[in-house]
């Protein structure tokens, strides 16, 4: 008898194990790249904590489309091809139809957790209705942006958000760790090996990437550092490329990319996953407060990330060698800073 229920136990768990394996769960992150990713610890906190059997994320392909198979992120959905807009309307002019399009959106999915919308809105309401017209869904809105005049990390803050709203059982995780969240495919680094085979560029180990854009011109530090920062490097045995994409190329005049290009080669306009496999080359990684140094610090690149106006203890990367510099807001996009300069280039050649 003894034995029977033993039996009866074990295939109880097991039903429940599966069951729960089946389980998915959904992150709606309508942000840029760098937004996404600083979204990934969180993801992989509710992969794990939840049990879930797969976490899908719905944003803007653009920024999300090389997310599986190179981290946590298991599938992608294209807010672009769906009418989100109408969960915006108030709720009594709100209407769903017999297998309405959003109904399929979300019924594969037990946790959904949303950036966009705010709490208690019209758009949550709306989410929550949505989502438990097929099946019970938990459903719950996370703020963005930390609370005013609090130092803690942005990815720290949408894992403790979680826990807060969801009522799950368990310990935070703290961001900072030692692992990478996106792991360059073979594919993606023989692209990049290729891209500097053609620029003439070597990657023997001691390749850096130089990115110096970011969201706003009052982040981006005065272009003449980074071109010392360049020089310094090349000066040192190091192989050097200046990663220039559409809104730097547009920011920058036609005199300064001449002058970048004097100094070290330039490689312009390249896909995400073209840069991913350029930075599955690096050895390091110089750049502001950007998308691609959020991407270069996750990969576990070596990452020296120089800010100005933003708070690096809020916004920094995430990721295993990332070190972070802090320069004077005021002269930060318009002056040189030597002293900066050479503390981002003992980082680099330590």
């Amino acid at each position: 008898m003894q034995t029977h229920d033993n039996i009866l136990d074990l295939l109880q768990e097991k039903g429940a194990e599966a069951a729960r394996k089946m389980l998915r769960g959904l992150i709606l992150q309508p942000g840029a790249i760098g937004d996404c990713i600083l979204t990934l610890p969180l993801a992989a906190y509710m992969k794990d904590s939840l049990e879930l059997g797969g976490i899908d994320i719905l944003g803007h392909t653009e920024y999300v489309g090389f997310l599986p198979g190179r981290s946590c992120i298991d599938g992608v959905r294209s807010m672009d091809a769906m009418e989100l807009h109408r969960l915006f309307l108030e709720p009594g002019a709100f209407e769903l139809k017999d297998r309405d399009p959003l109904i399929n959106t979300f019924s594969d999915y037990a946790w959904i957790v949303t950036f966009l919308g705010e709490s208690e809105s019209h758009f949550e309401q709306n989410l929550i209705f949505t989502a438990n017209c097929s099946h019970s869904a938990e459903v719950m809105t996370l703020s963005v942006k930390p609370q005013q005049d609090c130092s803690e990390h942005v990815a720290d803050s949408y894992i403790r958000q979680f826990i807060e709203r969801s009522g799950v059982f368990a310990e935070p995780r703290q961001t900072q760790g030692d692992n990478r969240s996106i792991r360059a495919t073979q594919t993606d680094v023989n692209a990049g090996r290729k891209l500097l085979a053609e620029a003439g560029v070597g990657f023997d180990g001691k390749l850096v990437v130089i990115q110096p854009g970011s969201g706003g011109q009052e982040k981006c530090w005065y272009i003449g550092n980074f071109l010392a920062v360049a020089a310094g490097l090349a000066s040192k045995g190091f192989e050097v490329v200046f990663l220039l994409g559409p809104a730097e190329r547009e920011k920058l005049s036609d005199e300064t990319i001449s002058q970048i290009n004097s100094v070290v080669p330039c490689l312009t306009d390249l896909s995400l996953t073209d840069v991913l496999g350029l930075l599955g080359c690096a050895h390091g990684f110089v750049g502001n407060d950007s998308g691609i140094a959020h991407l270069a610090g996750a990969m576990g690149v070596k990452t020296v990330v120089v800010f100005g106006p933003t708070d690096p203890a809020v916004y920094k990367p995430v990721g295993p060698a990332v070190t972070v510099l802090a320069g004077c807001p005021a002269t930060f996009a318009g002056k040189p800073s030597t002293s900066l300069q050479r503390k981002l280039l003992n980082v680099l050649t330590a």
